[in-house]
């Protein structure tokens, strides 16, 4: 998946590590770590650096296969197959954070409820969650083919809203290119909601 980007637009690579770095920011320190949706988990390292444990999800055992192959033991990240639509992470003790960089935007609204549920559950009740998300403004300038994939787009403060329903406490925050801010949310291109506190 980062390779073809490589292939495709070499700049999107600085966004995307752009946002796993700003989750690793935000995340320092703790000692288990979920990222939900990883695809090939080519941003995954950047969390590493900041956190001691990183287990990596992803529905598509094609994008997990993946991530296997080009793991390093230098770079001790696991790997699993789970769809968080089936229900939560199980870990013991839970993880005390987790995050996921543009997933929410593929769920369908339909089922964004049993996402947020699931992902909740797969943390303790003090962890903190991080969703990372295009604003839905920005997908005016979005691809075709990314368009065609985002069927969950999210004002900014509908995705506070969004978040509030499983956590007590939510920070919002608006990205574009490399830059996190907490400008004007209709020029937002991405969106940070963090959830701590978990209802």
């Amino acid at each position: 998946m980062s390779a073809q980007v490589w292939q495709d637009d070499p700049k999107r690579l600085c966004f995307l590590l752009s946002r796993y770095k700003f989750v690793a920011k935000m995340l320092s320190g703790k000692i288990n770590v979920l990222e939900i949706g990883c695809a090939d988990g080519f941003g995954s390292r950047v969390v590493l650096q900041q956190v001691k444990k990183l287990t990596c999800v992803d529905f598509d055992p094609i994008f997990v296969k993946d991530a296997k192959k080009i793991a390093d033991k230098k770079w001790p990240v696991k790997f699993a197959v789970h769809n968080i639509l089936d229900g939560p992470v199980i870990s013991s003790p839970k993880f005390d954070a987790c995050y996921c960089c543009d997933v929410l935007e593929h769920i369908p609204k339909k089922h964004e409820n049993t996402f947020l549920q699931n992902l909740s559950k797969s943390i303790s009740k003090d962890g903190i969650a991080i969703i990372g998300t295009p604003s839905l403004e920005s997908q005016i300038y979005a691809s075709p083919p990314s368009r065609d994939g985002h069927v969950n787009c999210k004002k900014g403060l509908e995705l506070r809203d969004y978040m509030k329903t499983c956590f007590q406490n939510v920070m919002l925050f608006s990205m574009n290119d490399e830059v996190v801010h907490t400008g004007y949310l209709g020029m937002a291109h991405y969106l940070f909601v963090i959830g701590t506190n978990k209802k």
